[in-house]
């Protein structure tokens, strides 16, 4: 793991006294017929000071831990946008309890219900990332503005309609990228290269 990223958890959970070993994910899984060490690491709600309050509660009320990509250089996989429309001031998180991983949305219209627009077991997402074949989570998520969006779109005939707003890029880590766009009162995927 990158000491950049180390620096900052270790800082930050020493000011929360938060033990973050305690947090992390860790076992066998079988591939190939081989067993195969997986690690995934989490963060507390509290680890992300800039989410609203309401927000932060609402994750640690339902036991969440934000899980890390395995090539995380900061805290990641929380993320601020104009996500409901333009200028609105949305949040979307990856949200794990219990095994299950899930990409909440949460509008700032109404904070207390967030969408969820994805959920499958972390197992699911995880790949290989180094030499010693261990296995790392590459579920990550970031904002991706109207422009973002249009450079990875295919010739679609006819051309999707504009998009005026934030969406939201959901990636596997050095393989894919869709979007998750919301327009009158739904959310749809985006076609891109991919």
């Amino acid at each position: 793991m990158p000491a950049v990223f180390i620096c900052i958890c270790t800082l930050a959970s020493a000011q929360m006294g938060i033990d973050l070993a305690a947090l992390n994910e860790s076992g066998q899984i079988v591939i190939g017929g081989h067993s195969t060490p997986y690690l995934i690491r989490h963060l507390p709600p509290s680890s992300f000071p800039q989410l609203p309050m309401v927000i932060q509660d609402e994750l640690t009320d339902r036991g969440c831990l934000i899980p890390q990509t395995y090539e995380a250089h900061r805290p990641e996989n929380v993320i601020h946008g104009s996500f409901e429309g333009p200028g609105t001031s949305d949040w979307a998180v990856l949200c794990s309890v219990h095994g299950m991983v899930s990409l909440l949305v949460f509008f700032g219209s109404n904070p207390e219900h967030p969408y969820t627009l994805a959920s499958e077991p972390e197992t699911e997402r995880l790949q290989t990332y180094d030499l010693s074949q261990s296995l790392g989570f590459n579920w990550g998520i970031d904002r991706a503005s109207p422009g973002d969006v249009s450079e990875s779109q295919t010739r679609i005939f006819p051309p999707p309609p504009p998009l005026t707003h934030d969406a939201i890029a959901d990636s596997v880590v050095e393989h894919s990228t869709i979007y998750h766009y919301y327009s009158h009162g739904a959310w749809t995927l985006v076609q891109t290269q991919n």
